[in-house]
């Protein structure tokens, strides 16, 4: 036995002292910079969907009020159209009922003035001439309207018992105002003077003069709504020179 190590003395045990453990650190705290930039991000969230929400109600109101306007265009088309069609046809339907034409005869002592007129017309003798004097006649869709000088009526015939010149006078001096236009038409294969506008009784139409021997037959329209009609009766005169 070793007598060095019996002798000595071992101190007794002592356990190594440790430093004490530190407690975890507590989490950051947001300061006041994090809770500004979550207001600036709300605040504009909320002014996007306010504009989002402002341009969707606008082009929605453009594009309905748009809408209305196309409906409302093609509606007024629609019925614009109809209403053309029904005119078109009540004008047809109008222009053949005026066929077969029916033949209007003069007295043969002033020439046996003839022509064609519509048969859905009337006439109205006002003056036979059988005492002699001037004849006249009056025609009118339907019936005859009253006869005055201011009163519209579709055809007045007048054969008068003024010489030609003496008749043409009283329109030469309105062609002269500017109030008539004149000119020459082909009647029965002779010359007749056509005259438009302002007439002596202040009616807006048409007249055409035709001399027959020593007469002037006078045929005239007292609206220009008559033209085309008053034209197609002009084209089927006849008379004897």
């Amino acid at each position: 036995m070793n007598p060095n190590l019996s002798s000595s003395k071992i101190p007794p045990y002592q356990p190594i002292p440790t430093a004490p453990l530190s407690p975890p650190p507590a989490p950051a705290r947001a300061g006041k910079s994090g809770n500004l930039v979550l207001i600036i991000v709300l605040v504009f969230i909320s002014l996007a969907a306010l504009v989002a929400g402002f341009f969707v109600y606008y082009f929605y109101s453009e594009y309905v009020e748009a809408k209305s306007d196309l409906d409302t265009k093609i509606s007024l088309a629609v019925a614009e159209a109809e209403k053309k069609k029904t005119s078109e046809l009540e004008a047809e339907f109008a222009e053949r009922e005026k066929n077969p034409y029916s033949t209007f005869s003069g007295p043969e002592d002033y020439g046996s003035l003839t022509f064609e007129y519509p048969r859905t017309w009337s006439v109205y003798i006002g003056k036979d001439a059988a005492k002699g004097g001037d004849y006249e006649a009056y025609l009118n869709p339907s019936e005859v309207n009253p006869v005055s000088t201011t009163t519209i009526n579709a055809l007045r015939v007048t054969i008068s018992t003024k010489t030609f010149e003496n008749s043409q006078k009283t329109y030469e001096d309105l062609v002269k105002k500017g109030q008539l236009s004149s000119e020459i038409r082909t009647v029965n294969g002779e010359s007749a003077t056509f005259y438009r506008g302002t007439l002596p009784n202040k009616l807006v139409g048409a007249a055409c003069l035709i001399k027959i021997r020593d007469k002037t037959a006078i045929l005239q329209t007292d609206a220009e709504i008559f033209l085309e009609d008053f034209e197609k009766v002009l084209t089927s005169v006849t008379y004897n020179l």
